[in-house]
């Protein structure tokens, strides 16, 4: 193992852990996997995450962050709710196919870390509901929405766009049709929540 000359930090462990889970795969990655791919010892990757439970956590939640990253700009944005509530949603299922289909193996090792998470994909959902909800009340505010619970609302939108957001439907989010039914739901959508 070549002695490391950058600073490690638990960024560059993600990384790497990424690449490792890429290769590997999550049955047979290994802590030391990533240690040999960083030129490093696996105590000193120990040192970042304390257990393999811990650093597996702390990459799918990387991973499920980097969407919710591209999605919180168009939350916090000013104009029109309706429009920003379209483009969320749009934004989300456009993250989600990304994921699904420029990287099929990383995103099959990333169904079964999400499968064994602890926090983090509720932390995420969390996340994400949140989002919608700042949307959906900016929408009561201008007097476009009439909901009584905006996080009310933002849960009900978010379960009833599943398909087009939930990974165990990625199989179909490549089938002929498919951005016509996204549209046709979020249109629902849209005008059940309008006053």
């Amino acid at each position: 193992m070549a002695p490391t000359t950058e600073t490690l930090t638990a960024e560059r462990i993600l990384e790497a852990t990424e690449e490792v889970l890429r290769r590997h795969g999550p049955a047979k990655a290994t802590v030391v996997d990533v240690a040999r791919a960083l030129g490093v010892s696996h105590g000193s990757v120990y040192r970042h995450f304390r257990t393999k439970a811990a650093l597996r956590e702390a990459v799918t939640k990387r991973w499920l962050d980097r969407t919710s990253g591209e999605l919180s700009g168009i939350a916090a944005a000013e104009g029109d709710p309706e429009a920003r509530l379209r483009d969320w949603l749009s934004a989300l299922f456009a993250a989600k196919r990304r994921k699904a289909g420029d990287d099929p193996e990383l995103f099959a090792t990333y169904m079964v870390l999400t499968g064994e998470a602890g926090t983090a994909v509720g932390e995420h959902i969390t996340d994400l509901t949140a989002q919608l909800a700042r949307i959906i009340r900016s929408g009561v505010d201008a007097g476009s929405f009439d909901t009584a619970d905006p996080e009310a609302s933002a849960r009900a939108v978010f379960h009833a766009t599943g398909r087009f957001h939930d990974p165990c439907y990625s199989r179909e989010w490549e089938r002929p049709g498919v951005e016509g039914e996204f549209e046709a739901v979020v249109e629902l959508v849209v005008r059940g929540l309008h006053s």
